[in-house]
């Protein structure tokens, strides 16, 4: 028998014993990081991932369009900075898909031939950069030849025959010599440089497809908007519609009322501004954070989580109007991705919102 002491051996307690556990990590676990998540992509992802990652793109070019595949003479990714295409001055991404590796020389040279040969022979002009990124990044021997134009094209020149020769075209092969040769040598090879994934995943962050792909929840949300002084045409027919059951209140005729003469009322309506520029705050974050379509629906849950209470009788116009509003305050939207930045004022704002196309109406013969 070995002379061991097993109670000297035992194990401590895990470290993670004096933490203690949110509801994010027992409903998720630990999360991955977006660039363990670019690992686990399926090629359809990566794709999907490059469309999603040019919608940032497009605030820096006049068009983003992705030309991958047959036929594409090198380009991926095409960034223009003016509506003349090819002819006037633009960028490439060379956005290769590997699981593996990093991007070697082998890879990346080889694209750069077929660029240079259908420069060579005008099927496009010369980018003003080309980048190379994928997944696991670009090793270190293909960065130091990106860092060094002279030293690439010295390697693109010695292993033409073996890298480049037979997969520029599937029809024939392409020798570098002659004029075509001459146009290589005068080639600035500068203009190929390499972009770090890190670099990729933060601008995909400014995307509003960013917390749907990797998680985390949402960026933090922008001080509301504060109304303007003067009203806006954008918020003309809510305000209307408020005017009018504050005088249905007041059994008053809606061309006579005036909001100044009631003190108590003016402090309803300021509020509901508030409420109405919050929703409005709401609507551009989302645009920017979330995809399309998910303030639309958030606006179609609170239409259906007030609605009956809209549609029942009530002695005058702000009576119901307050009605629907205390309403709204419980209405299930927690299967909206906005949800997490949902504040009470934005509800209200949502139903002034509905007001304001007509959605919800305070009185029922109010045109």
């Amino acid at each position: 028998m070995l002379d061991i002491d097993l109670n000297a051996l035992e194990l401590a307690k895990p470290k993670s014993e004096n933490d203690s556990a949110s509801f994010r990590q027992v409903s998720y676990g630990k999360l991955i990081t977006p660039r363990q998540h670019l690992f686990l992509f399926s090629a359809e992802e990566w794709e999907y991932f490059l469309e999603e990652w040019g919608t940032f793109q497009k605030s820096k070019y006049h068009l983003v369009t992705r030309l991958g595949g047959a036929n594409d003479f090198g380009v991926d990714v095409a960034c223009f900075y003016t509506d003349n295409g090819f002819s006037g001055s633009w960028e490439n991404y060379q956005c290769k898909y590997y699981k593996g590796d990093p991007l070697a020389p082998g890879t990346a040279i080889p694209e750069i031939g077929k660029l240079l040969w259908h420069v060579y022979n005008g099927n496009l002009t010369k980018p003003i950069k080309y980048y190379f990124f994928s997944p696991k990044d670009c090793g270190p021997s293909l960065k130091k030849l990106l860092l060094n134009s002279d030293k690439l094209k010295d390697k693109l020149l010695e292993e033409w025959d073996g890298w480049c020769s037979k997969s520029i075209t599937a029809t024939k092969e392409i020798s570098l010599e002659g004029d075509f040769k001459k146009f290589v040598l005068c080639f600035d090879f500068s203009i190929f440089k390499y972009k770090p994934v890190n670099e990729v995943v933060e601008e995909y962050r400014e995307t509003p497809y960013y917390s749907i792909r990797f998680g985390g929840g949402l960026k933090e949300r922008p001080a509301p908007l504060k109304p303007p002084e003067v009203f806006q045409n954008n918020e003309a027919r809510y305000i209307e519609q408020l005017h009018n059951a504050y005088a249905d209140s007041k059994g008053i005729k809606q061309q006579d009322f005036q909001i100044d003469c009631f003190p108590d009322l003016t402090k309803h309506f300021v509020r509901q501004r508030e409420s109405f520029y919050f929703a409005e705050s709401l609507r551009t974050f989302a645009r920017d954070s979330v995809p399309l379509g998910t303030f639309e629906e958030l606006q179609n849950d609170m239409f259906d989580g007030v609605i009956d209470t809209a549609e029942d009788d009530y002695e005058n116009g702000l009576i119901k109007l307050k009605a629907v509003l205390s309403v709204s305050k419980s209405v299930p939207l927690d299967s909206n991705g906005l949800f997490e930045t949902i504040r009470v004022k934005d509800r209200y704002g949502i139903c002034h919102q509905l007001a304001n196309d007509d959605k919800l109406k305070w009185l029922e013969d109010d045109e």
